[in-house]
């Protein structure tokens, strides 16, 4: 009994301050752990309710989390007892307890992890959450901006089409005190072609038919890309025929099969050619239409020197 009339902390168990071994007294006081607030610690699940998980972290009492702050982290995992996770030491409640914060926890060793990233030149995965203004907020673990023009090597028609996906993405740079933080989608592409490039120009070759997806029509013509670099179409090389615009005939997006007709490796310029796949239909000339013979015509144009 102390002077106060309470029962020391001890007095609990039958065994007497006197009967303990110092042995016994150490292990004791080195399995209180000390919970700083500011810290993250590694807690227990112990309970579970149908909207909270009650953690606990080695303090006198247990604290409970709210479920969707796991819910967010992976929405599909069943959380059972017995299951770890780091948590944040937001304070000390007082009326006792602790307030304690998962996404706080996750949010502190993703800003560690974008630091040792950006460091290191490597990438992070993200997910494409919803449009800003200026470009597409990602989640990375916090929330980053990815400007429209680090999305893609050319602008994207349909933004609302990357909503939902999730990609790898460079860290241009980054304010842990505002939390602030721009990526780069296109740094990573660029890194990509680059190498690419660096392949065709010794597999390339002229008279090499390859197939490139068109990236670009003009009145002039279609650009093509072949993986590593664009290559250009004139519109005298689409058809043998005729071709009042490339738009006629093709689609931006649109995969096609094309010929190299020129490759200037001093300057990467690459001359592609389509109606080069066929025969050309004046070699049947002299064969098909002998000097002499009838043959049926369509009139498909009138001017002052002739039909």
């Amino acid at each position: 009994m102390t002077k106060n009339g309470t029962q020391p902390a001890f007095a609990a168990d039958d065994t007497s301050f006197e009967e303990m071994s110092f042995a016994e007294l150490f292990e004791q006081e080195d399995n209180n752990t000390v919970i700083n607030v500011g810290e993250v610690a590694m807690g227990t699940v112990v309970g579970l309710s149908n909207d909270a998980v009650l953690i606990d972290v080695g303090d006198k009492a247990e604290s409970f989390v709210s479920l969707a702050e796991f819910r967010h982290e992976d929405p599909t995992r069943e959380i059972k007892i017995g299951d770890q996770f780091e948590v944040f030491i937001e304070k000390r409640k007082d009326e006792g307890g602790l307030l304690l914060s998962r996404e706080k926890a996750i949010a502190i060793k993703v800003w560690e992890q974008i630091a040792t990233i950006q460091e290191e030149d490597g990438t992070i995965e993200g997910r494409i959450e919803n449009r800003v203004k200026g470009g597409m907020s990602v989640d990375i673990g916090v929330p980053a901006f990815l400007p429209y023009s680090q999305i893609d090597l050319r602008p994207v028609k349909d933004l609302d089409a990357l909503i939902g996906q999730t990609f790898e993405f460079k860290i241009l740079k980054f304010n842990r005190k505002r939390n602030n933080v721009v990526i780069s989608r296109r740094a990573i592409l660029e890194s990509q072609r680059a190498s690419l490039r660096e392949q065709m120009r010794t597999s390339l070759q002229e008279g090499q038919i390859i197939r490139g997806a068109i990236t670009n029509i003009t009145d002039y013509g279609l650009f093509i890309d072949l993986g590593g670099m664009d290559g250009l179409c004139h519109i005298t090389d689409l058809s043998w025929g005729r071709v009042s615009h490339p738009s006629k005939l093709y689609n931006v997006g649109e995969e096609i099969e094309v010929k190299i007709l020129k490759y200037d490796r001093s300057t990467d310029r690459v001359s592609l050619g389509v109606k080069q796949l066929k025969t050309d239909p004046w070699e049947r000339v002299p064969s098909q239409y002998a000097p002499g013979s009838q043959v049926a015509g369509k009139v498909v144009s009138i001017t002052d020197y002739g039909v």
